[in-house]
């Protein structure tokens, strides 16, 4: 008898905690403002003239100046992410990607991403081309 009582006890405490922690989890979402502030040309080495470039956070593509309100756990983090093509008969690509914590963002942050892209064929083989993507992260009240 006091064996039932025990696995019951057990049983009934587990499933309350199993059941109270989405909630208090809930309490712990934060909403951060994602802005792709620009991606800049810095340098180009014979690599070519005619680009496509993107931003991303979290796998969503954004413009130029354009921003998105991303919903994250406050344990969790934000992905960037930012590509360069060269585009000709035979593309060149380059590509970088960064995490930002949270918890790191008391206000805003500015966080920049540098893509190298190589070029892969023709008498300028091996010159770089570089870019720079700004994103600017900040907390929503």
């Amino acid at each position: 008898m006091l064996r039932k009582i025990a696995r019951f006890s057990l049983l009934f405490v587990l499933i309350f905690v199993l059941s109270t922690q989405p909630l208090f989890a809930a309490g712990n979402t934060v909403k951060i403002k994602v802005t792709f502030v620009e991606a800049k040309l810095v340098e180009n080495n014979h690599v070519g003239n005619e680009w496509w470039w993107g931003g991303f956070v979290n796998g969503k593509e954004l413009n130029d100046g354009e921003s998105v309100t991303v919903s994250a756990n406050a344990a969790g983090s934000i992905k960037l992410h930012a590509e360069a093509q060269e585009q000709d008969k035979y593309p060149d690509d380059g590509e970088a990607s960064a995490s930002v914590k949270v918890s790191s963002i008391k206000t805003s942050v500015t966080k920049k991403l540098n893509v190298t892209v190589v070029e892969n064929r023709g008498r300028y083989s091996g010159n770089t081309a570089k870019w720079q993507f700004t994103f600017k992260l900040e907390k929503v009240k």
